[in-house]
């Protein structure tokens, strides 16, 4: 007979020991207006009691362990909104892929460059990729010239990661953010040929492509 698989549930975040669960004989005992001191366990227990509120035990790696007096439901919640800020704030970093030909038009160009550039703002990085379609490719210089016409406009929020090479029949290159600039919201516009690319090993994001 088959066994049945187990699914257990995820650990649960582990929470401070408050009150008598503390272990320790003696605290260090952490408060506002006092500073630190060295207190028996019974001492800080009692504080707690005639104060209403709870013996929280912040760091129990120390010898001995840090202790506050405060209210330990208030201030779970309080750490739970920060957790919820946090994740709220936290940007995935994605891969955006534009796509060029050696012979485009001024106009798409700076719809290109704006995609790019909109992406670059959001704190995204882009893969601009170049590709020659029959006797194109005896010309790369055309396309190394478009990418660097590319670089050099988008060089004041970007910064070249991966310079343009040849990959096969295409030239491919990498922009990232420059560090200090700041994030902007919004989307950039649509059928630029904008792609998000695949890239599990650094954890970003991956999405459709429309050329």
């Amino acid at each position: 007979m088959a066994r049945r698989k187990s699914h257990k549930a995820p650990p649960r975040a582990k929470e401070p020991r408050t009150n008598r669960q503390i272990r320790a004989d003696k605290v260090r005992l952490v408060t506002e207006g006092k500073g630190i001191e060295v207190i028996d366990i019974r001492v800080a227990l009692e504080r707690a009691e005639q104060a209403g509120l709870d013996l929280v035990e912040v760091s129990p790696d120390q010898d001995p362990p840090v202790c506050k007096i405060i209210d330990y439901g208030k201030w779970k919640f309080e750490q739970q909104k920060k957790k919820k800020e946090q994740a709220k704030n936290q940007h995935t970093v994605s891969i955006k892929e534009i796509k060029m030909r050696p012979k485009i038009g001024d106009h798409d160009y700076d719809i290109k460059k704006r995609n790019a550039i909109g992406f670059l703002e959001k704190g995204d990085k882009v893969k601009v990729s170049l590709r020659f379609r029959g006797r194109e490719i005896t010309h790369p210089e055309l396309g190394m010239k478009l990418m660097d016409r590319l670089a050099q406009d988008a060089a004041e929020i970007s910064q070249v990661e991966s310079p343009a090479k040849m990959e096969g029949r295409q030239i491919v290159m990498v922009l990232a953010p420059k560090a200090g600039v700041k994030k902007k919201p919004g989307k950039p516009e649509e059928g630029a040929g904008e792609k998000e690319v695949a890239s599990r090993a650094t954890g970003e994001k991956s999405g459709p492509s429309s050329e």
